[in-house]
C-alpha cells in the first residue's frame, strides 16, 4: 500500500513537473516574443536634410547599452555635418543593425530598444580620438637614457685611477644614442576621406566648373572702423554684452551693397534669373573637422548687436558640432575671412548656388599716401569672386567699391547713407519694363526675370 501511494505520488509530481515545462516552455515561445515586442521601440534613421538620404556611423553604442530618453545612440557623419541618432524612449539596446563606418539609409530601422529594462545611461563613444592618441604616446620614450647613466658611477669606483681616459669614450656614445629616436620614416599611410570632406570636394569642383568665375580685389583703410572699435567697444559690451568685431560692419556693408546692386544677390536658374529680395548671409566658420558654412536669416533687418551675438553663437556651436543642417542651406551671399588665420590675399570659391563671395584678410600697417604725405595706416585687402554670366565687371567692381567705402567712413552704415547710382536707377527700370511685356511667376520670397535680358 505504501508503495502504491508513494507510486502515484511519483507520477503526479513528474506530470505537475511536465506541465510546468510545457506552459513555460511554450510561455517564451509564444507568448513572450509578443510582450517583448509590445514593450520594444524601433529607432529609425531620422530625415537629416532636402538633399542629404544617407550618412557614414562614425560612434555607435554596444548591444546590452543602456540609453536615455533623447539620449544619443550613434552619431553620423554626413556631406555636410555630424549628426546624432537620439533615443525616443529610455530602456536598454537589444539590437542595432548598423555597425562603424557602415553607411545607412534615411528611413532604416537603426535600433531596437527594450523600455522594461533600464539602467545608467552611456555617452556615445568617439572612436576618432584613439588612433589620435596612440601615435602621441610612442615617440616619447626618454627611459633607455635615464637607465644608462646608472653604471657610470659604479665604473668610476672600481676603475678610479684610469678616470682621465676613459671620459672620452661615453662622449660618443652618447652622441650615438639619440639617432635610433629620430628616424626619417618612407612610409605610406591611407586614411580614409571623411563624408565631409568628399562633399566639400565635389562642391567645389563642381562650382569651377559650372561658374564662369572671376575675382576682383580692393583695398580697405581701417583706421575709421578700428577707432570706432577702441572708442565705444567696452560701451558696446556693457549695452549688448557682446564683443564688437569687424565682421558685423562688413555684414551691415554687404547688405546695403547688395540692396544697391541686386544682381549679385541673384542667381541662374536654368534660363531665368532669380532675384532674392532678402539677404541670407552665409558666414564662412572653422570647426574641428572642416569648414561650416552656417546661414544668418534676414540679415537685412539685423543690427550690430544682433549680427555680433548670431556670429559668436555659431562659432562655439560650431567647434561643439552642434549646428544643425538646417541651419547651413539656403544662403544668398557668402562672406569667408581667412584674416583669422593670417592669409593676407587669396580668390576665394563661389558657395554653390550662389553668385558671389566676399573674401576678408588680415589687417597690416602699409604706407599710405594720405594728401601729400605718407602715413602708415591699418590696411586690409578685399576680394570678391563672381558668376561672371551674371555679374559684369562694373556691378562687381562697384560693389566691391561700395562696401570699402562704407567701411572707410562707418557712419555711413550706421546712419544708412549710401548713393544711390544710376546703373541701381536702369535696373529697376529694366525691371519693369519687363514686368510689364513679358510677366513671370513669382516665388514666396523672390522674383524671377528671364535670362535673356
Amino acid at each position: 500500500y505504501q508503495r502504491r501511494v508513494h507510486g502515484d505520488l511519483v507520477k503526479k509530481r513528474m506530470l505537475n513537473s511536465f506541465f510546468v515545462k510545457a506552459v513555460s516552455s511554450s510561455f517564451r515561445r509564444c507568448i513572450f516574443p509578443r510582450l517583448s515586442r509590445a514593450l520594444a521601440t524601433v529607432i529609425k534613421v531620422p530625415s537629416l536634410a532636402e538633399s542629404i538620404t544617407e550618412g557614414e556611423v562614425k560612434s555607435i553604442l554596444n548591444e546590452g547599452d543602456f540609453v536615455a530618453m533623447d539620449g544619443p545612440i550613434a552619431s553620423l557623419e554626413t556631406g555636410k555635418a555630424t549628426v546624432d541618432i537620439k533615443s525616443t524612449v529610455s530602456g536598454k539596446i537589444i539590437k542595432l543593425h548598423a555597425k562603424v563606418g557602415q553607411t545607412v539609409l534615411v528611413g532604416n530601422d537603426f535600433a531596437i530598444i527594450d523600455e522594461t529594462q533600464v539602467g545608467s545611461a552611456k555617452a556615445a563613444p568617439a572612436p576618432a580620438a584613439a588612433p589620435t592618441a596612440a601615435p602621441a604616446e610612442a615617440p616619447k620614450a626618454p627611459q633607455p637614457q635615464e637607465k644608462k647613466p646608472e653604471p657610470k658611477p659604479q665604473e668610476q669606483k672600481v676603475q678610479a685611477p684610469a678616470q682621465e681616459k676613459k671620459p672620452i669614450a661615453p662622449e660618443p656614445v652618447s652622441m650615438k644614442e639619440p639617432m635610433p629616436a629620430v628616424k626619417f620614416s618612407r612610409e605610406v599611410r591611407r586614411v580614409p576621406m571623411s563624408r565631409l570632406r568628399q562633399t566639400a570636394s565635389k562642391r567645389l569642383k563642381e562650382s569651377q566648373n559650372t561658374y564662369a568665375m572671376l575675382t576682383t580685389f580692393n583695398e580697405c583703410d581701417m583706421s575709421e572702423l578700428t577707432k570706432l572699435r577702441k572708442k565705444l567697444g567696452d560701451d558696446f559690451f556693457k549695452t549688448h554684452n557682446s564683443r564688437l568685431g569687424f565682421m558685423s560692419a562688413f555684414v551691415r556693408a554687404s547688405v546695403m551693397s547688395l540692396q544697391k546692386f541686386p544682381a549679385i544677390n541673384a542667381v541662374i536658374d536654368g534660363k531665368e534669373i532669380v532675384f532674392h529680395d532678402y539677404v541670407d548671409m552665409s558666414i564662412a566658420v572653422s570647426g574641428p573637422k572642416g569648414l561650416l558654412v552656417p546661414v544668418l536669416r534676414n540679415c537685412d533687418s539685423l543690427g550690430f548687436a544682433e549680427v555680433e551675438k548670431a556670429i559668436s553663437d555659431l562659432g562655439a556651436r560650431a567647434k561643439a558640432e552642434k549646428i544643425a543642417l538646417e541651419e547651413m542651406v539656403g544662403g544668398t551671399f557668402t562672406i569667408t575671412n581667412g584674416g583669422v588665420f593670417g592669409s593676407m590675399l587669396s580668390t576665394p570659391i563661389i558657395n554653390i548656388p550662389q553668385s558671389a563671395i566676399l573674401g576678408l584678410h588680415s589687417i597690416k600697417n602699409r604706407p599710405v599716401c594720405i594728401g601729400n604725405k605718407i602715413e602708415a595706416r591699418p590696411m586690409m585687402y578685399l576680394a570678391l569672386s563672381y558668376d561672371h554670366r551674371l555679374v559684369d565687371g562694373r556691378e562687381a567692381v562697384l560693389f566691391l567699391k561700395n562696401v570699402k567705402e562704407l567701411i572707410e567712413d562707418p557712419r555711413k552704415i550706421l546712419l544708412d547713407i549710401q548713393q544711390i547710382s544710376f546703373f541701381h536707377h536702369t535696373t529697376q527700370l529694366n525691371l519693369i519694363c519687363l514686368l510689364y511685356t513679358s510677366p513671370s511667376p513669382r516665388d514666396q520670397r523672390g522674383s524671377r526675370m528671364p535670362s535673356s535680358a
